[in-house]
């Protein structure tokens, strides 16, 4: 995995924990003030897959 891509995947792994410690359970996972945290969740999730689409298409260009 190339540098950049590591720099990426730690940074969506962060977004994602921050959320999740900022989620109020009690209230509920749908509840209206925790929509934006799940939003949030959601957009680094498919961070990560695009991420991992993004290397797994570097890896297959033709080395010279």
């Amino acid at each position: 995995m190339q540098t950049i891509y590591k720099v990426f995947l730690v940074l969506f792994l962060i977004f994602i924990a921050f959320n999740l410690y900022v989620i109020e359970w009690d209230l509920g996972i749908m509840h209206e003030e925790n929509s934006k945290f799940i939003l949030s969740i959601s957009a680094a999730v498919i961070g990560i897959i695009l991420l991992f689409a993004l290397n797994t298409w570097s890896k297959l260009t033709v080395k010279k």
